[in-house]
């Protein structure tokens, strides 16, 4: 699959998508945007694909919107009503929160903007030292976008989330581990290592259709008013996993003391009541 401004492969079941502006530090474009959604997709349905692991190529993960190029010099489409405005980091975030897919964000150096914001519904991220991070747009004037007022407090509190948006102060990869935004800071020659040993744990390891499942539970329970919610929909979902192959194989790779060999496909095998969230009055 041939891009201009990322590079997608797949590579031994694990999918890697690489911000590849590095002359503009990866700054963020509607090219960008409608490249990132494509690739998404693309492993969505790649039945091969375990994990993805996203990154930017030269010194930089993404410096935010491209506002000196010519390419993305507005944060809004002027020709379009305040109500059908659909900001394009929002766009990504919302195809990264829907996927079946576990994502690993790799901040390889600076983040910021929607360069930090699109990382927030990935799954895990992992820092070089010397990333810097931050959440500038009311020094632009603007507001966080990307879906991220209601990400970042969920990740980091509501007090750290209001400082630094508030604040658009550009902060270190060390206090984004300190406040749990990230979950590791390694030297930057650790980064692709520690983000692909993090993903072959997932890929070699575990069912596909399980981690699906698994991934959604978490992100979505995070809106649920009692543990109900998720008592209910989780005992679905281990009914419905427990009477799979997966979950025979599970079980006899354990006692035979052997890698599993899962066999689901996400594409196919995925239980008649998922997306739950799609039914109106789903319990």
């Amino acid at each position: 699959m041939e891009f201009e401004q990322i590079r997608y492969q797949v590579v031994d079941r694990i999918a890697f998508i690489t911000l590849n502006r590095p002359e503009r530090l990866n700054a963020f474009t509607p090219v960008m945007r409608d490249e990132l959604l494509q690739a998404l997709e693309a492993a969505d349905w790649d039945d091969e694909v375990r994990v993805l692991i996203v990154t930017g190529e030269g010194r930089a993960f993404c410096a935010g919107h491209d506002m000196a190029s010519g390419e993305g010099t507005t944060f809004a489409d002027g020709s379009r009503s305040i109500d059908k405005h659909r900001d394009g980091g929002g766009l990504v975030a919302l195809r990264l929160y829907n996927l079946k897919k576990p994502v690993i964000a790799a901040i390889n150096g600076p983040a910021v903007g929607v360069g930090l914001t699109v990382t927030l519904p990935m799954d895990i991220r992992i820092a070089a030292d010397k990333a810097r991070m931050g959440l500038v747009f009311t020094r632009r004037g603007i507001v966080p976008e990307s879906c991220s007022t209601w990400f970042l407090p969920r990740l980091v509190g509501v007090e750290r989330a209001l400082e630094w948006a508030m604040t658009g102060r550009v902060f270190s990869a060390q206090e984004a581990l300190e406040a749990g935004l990230v979950s590791r800071v390694v030297p930057p020659d650790e980064l692709m290592p520690a983000a692909l040993d993090l993903a072959r744990e997932i890929a070699d390891n575990a069912s596909t259709v399980a981690v699906a499942l698994t991934r959604q539970l978490i992100w979505r329970m995070l809106g649920a008013g009692h543990p109900m919610a998720a008592h209910k929909l989780d005992s679905k979902c281990v009914f419905y996993m427990s009477q799979t192959l997966d979950s025979q194989e599970g079980v006899n790779s354990f006692m035979e003391k052997r890698p599993p060999r899962f066999e689901l496909r996400p594409s196919a095998d995925m239980p008649g009541f998922y997306p739950w969230w799609d039914e109106p009055g789903f319990d």
